[in-house]
């Protein structure tokens, strides 16, 4: 029989970097590649064993699942075997031989600058190519159901080959050709206690055949006299196989919510919070669900949301079931086991089925009560979650609208009246209210300075109100669908008016009014040179040291969601503001003169642009002539000069 030709193919270059970081900065956690490689083997077996509900033909025979270690000290080998779903030639290119297809550059790129974080490992999918931190070859065997088998084999360096290959059973084998140090990896008592500390829940058998002595006995069970000691090998399970979320939580150590956490992740690190509980009466689950510590690579990508783990009595049915958790918890991890849902569901059933609909809304209330008794109790360790997850917590605002205020009492902001990086919750800003006060005054700003330097703010500070300072992108696209917090009205500083009192309000008038009759002509001319760029020129006596200000009508599309529909390709009409002059600035008069004793001057045409143009910057905008306004600028400066 003629062997068949070995396909050569080229790893990219982002690969082969990606290859050599995997191998020499994570040197120190190589015993990782063990959890790894069995977790994929789990994977393929989870995936068969589901397709099987509907097609009993894919498991020809063998449904007996397990997963089996085997070491060759004297090739100095260890393979990973598995009776799975195994890959056709096809899913070889596809799944070895492209390392995280949407993320090299970015996993490169945080590699480099975390070398020590291992749980970056998980994060971008690139758990098998672990095996080259001790092999310096690997070869892949396998056969999917009702298909031929294939060879994999590369040395992680330049590229990969692939045959045809002999193989009886579906499933894969990983054979790893051990570097010179790493031989160690082929006793006994090293496999079983990498099995024992990373993958002891892994649900299927994790098997080994280990070399046994024993003595022959009598019928009693004592040693026959003279008789020499036996070896012969037995199959030994080395994993535990506990499904803890079905135990009660007494019976669970810190520990083994630990390990089972860091299994369930892929997360080196330790949970921040566990959630383990059992609900009972219109629908029953078991549920461990975990907040993490640190944050994954991809959380502000809801494209790539993992949902937590679906079992239905023990039976795996999907790693990623979105329909669990709404995308603005889209940060825990976990397992969800019920009773009340069929074993043969699909993906499209679980998105239209009322039950899971149920389960998720628990988990909701389970989750937003956990954190609101965390601020409660621990408020630095609630501090911690809310730096890491509050920009993603913010989005249930915009996507869950019955959950509104159990989410905003979880919302923190920096303040006027408090120092850089000191958080106010909604609740406190109500405590320390101004009786007069009706309404939660907040600015949105790209940062606090920006805010601090907000004209609009002059008038609270005035006053002694308290602002709440909105620094997050996210917070102009979502606050808008708060509205009210327990009865007390949102209302941004650059939007409308500030609320005042009948008699406050009469005083306004009546200096607005007095305003217009003194600078009646200057309104007239500012307004006509900026009639294309602004709805409206207007006095505002609520400045006090600012000569403008640009505010928005109180239902405007903020800057942050014109932006966004832009991405959306919408094409919306340009964005007009209001034009607010102070009557008691200097600079005020000062243009009324000029334009009283030289109305055809351009410099007073310069001078209103200046002034339209250091409102925008100090509302965050961008100019739309910087060459126009750096040349007026130059000549105010050197008119002044001389």
């Amino acid at each position: 029989m003629t062997q068949a030709a070995a396909e050569r193919m080229e790893f990219k270059t982002e690969v082969n970097q990606l290859l050599d970081l995997v191998v020499h900065s994570l040197y120190s956690h190589r015993d990782i590649f063990l959890r790894e490689l069995i977790s994929n083997a789990s994977d393929a077996i989870d995936k068969i064993r589901y397709l099987s509900l509907t097609d009993a033909g894919l498991l020809e025979d063998d449904s007996a699942w397990r997963i089996k270690l085997s070491a060759d000290k004297d090739k100095h080998t260890v393979t990973i075997s598995d009776n799975g779903i195994g890959m056709t030639h096809d899913d070889l290119i596809n799944n070895l031989g492209t390392i995280a297809k949407s993320g090299t550059k970015e996993f490169l790129a945080n590699l480099q600058q975390n070398k020590d974080n291992v749980n970056l490992i998980g994060q971008f999918g690139v758990g098998f190519y672990s095996s080259f931190m001790v092999a310096d070859k690997v070869e892949v065997v396998t056969r999917a159901a009702k298909s031929e088998a294939f060879r994999w084999v590369s040395d992680g360096k330049q590229g990969f080959e692939i045959t045809p290959a002999e193989k009886s059973a579906r499933g894969t084998d990983v054979i790893l050709h051990l570097k010179a140090d790493a031989y160690d990896y082929t006793n006994d008592y090293e496999l079983r206690n990498l099995v024992k500390k990373y993958s002891d829940f892994v649900e299927f058998p994790i098997v080994m055949d280990v070399e046994h002595t024993h003595t022959p006995q009598d019928e009693n069970g004592q040693p026959l006299k003279d008789a020499k000691p036996e070896k012969r090998m037995e199959t030994e399970t080395l994993n535990s196989q506990k499904a803890i979320w079905s135990k009660n939580k007494s019976e669970v150590t810190p520990e083994e919510y630990k390990e089972f956490y860091q299994h369930l992740a892929h997360d080196f690190s330790e949970p921040l919070e566990t959630m383990h509980y059992r609900a009972e009466g219109t629908i029953e689950f078991k549920a461990l669900i975990f907040i993490p510590t640190l944050a994954p690579f991809d959380l502000l990508a809801k494209e790539g949301q993992k949902g937590l783990q679906l079992y239905i009595n023990r039976v795996f049915i999907m790693s990623d079931a979105k329909t669990l958790i709404p995308p603005y918890l889209r940060f825990l991890k976990g397992v969800v086991d019920t009773t009340d849902l069929p074993l043969n569901v699909s993906r499209e059933i679980l998105q239209q089925n009322a039950q899971l609909e149920k389960i998720r809304k628990n988990i909701v209330n389970k989750v937003l009560a956990t954190l609101k008794e965390m601020k409660e109790k621990d408020y630095e360790k609630y501090l911690k979650f809310y730096r890491t997850f509050g920009a993603v917590l913010k989005e249930g605002l915009h996507y869950d609208h019955d959950k509104h205020e159990a989410i905003a009492e979880l919302l923190l902001y920096e303040s006027t009246t408090q120092e850089a990086g000191v958080l106010r919750s909604f609740d406190q800003y109500l405590a320390d209210m101004k009786p007069e006060q009706k309404s939660i005054s907040f600015l949105t700003a790209e940062d606090r300075n920006q805010a601090l330097a907000a004209p609009r703010l002059e008038a609270y500070k005035t006053k002694g109100w308290e602002v709440l300072l909105m620094l997050e992108t996210i917070d102009e696209i979502v606050i808008p669908d708060l509205f009210e917090f327990k009865q007390k009205p949102l209302r941004s500083v650059n939007h409308g008016d500030m609320e005042m009192s009948d008699d406050e309000k009469r005083q306004v008038e009546e200096e607005k009014k007095k305003a217009g009759e003194t600078y009646k002509e200057l309104l007239e001319y500012v307004s006509k040179q900026l009639e294309p760029d602004v709805q409206e020129v207007r006095f505002s006596p609520r400045l006090t040291e600012s000569p403008a200000c640009l505010i928005t009508e109180d239902f405007g599309l903020s800057r942050a969601m014109r932006e966004m529909w832009k991405a959306m390709g919408r094409e919306l009409p340009p964005q007009k503001f209001i034009l607010e002059l102070n009557p008691n600035h200097r600079l005020i008069a000062a243009l009324a003169n000029l334009q009283h004793k030289a109305p055809m001057d351009g410099k007073l045409q310069d001078f209103v642009r200046l002034i339209y143009d250091q409102a925008l910057l100090s509302a965050g905008l961008k100019i739309k002539d910087m060459a126009a306004f750096t040349r007026r600028l130059n000549q105010v400066l050197v008119d002044a000069g001389q």
